[in-house]
């Protein structure tokens, strides 16, 4: 084993670009930025979802703080930055971005002219209805979950 230690490999440092390159690239589409087939979501919007299902932001709950809602995201699940979490979550509440929006905004969450949402500070947010129901039976362990970054 010590063998292999000591020597060096020579190969095409082009041709490994492109390889590794083309292996992460993928890696990365198809774990985080193509949606999943089976619901249409991305991992941040399935994390932003359970978080508030933990959190109790039913939509006969009062609208909660978004920037409550960024923080427990980012503290349990995703540890990728405040304005991807927002981003997102922005998104899922907009009626000219998702046909049924999955989370309920209180405030300004953009325009369909581009107009930026306000800072999460301002905003206040809870599940829509339909969001209740995709998690409906969601403690009955029928995903099995695994392990995040904690």
């Amino acid at each position: 084993m010590n063998e292999d230690l000591n020597r060096v490999i020579q190969v095409d440092l082009e041709k490994e670009m492109k390889e590794s390159y083309l292996a992460y690239s993928m890696s990365v589409i198809v774990g985080r930025a193509l949606p999943d087939v089976r619901d249409g979501l991305k991992p941040v919007h399935r994390r932003i979802l359970y978080t508030m299902y933990e959190n109790g932001l039913s939509p006969d709950k009062a609208y909660r703080k978004s920037a409550d809602t960024v923080g427990s995201v980012l503290g349990r699940y995703h540890p990728h930055g405040d304005a991807s979490v927002y981003d997102a979550m922005v998104r899922l509440a907009q009626d000219f971005s998702m046909r049924y929006p999955l989370v309920d905004g209180h405030g300004n969450f953009g325009s369909v002219d581009g107009d930026p949402a306000a800072a999460y500070r301002y905003t206040e947010a809870r599940m829509s209805k339909i969001a209740m129901a995709m998690l409906t039976d969601i403690d009955k362990d029928t995903v099995d979950f695994m392990p995040n970054y904690d």
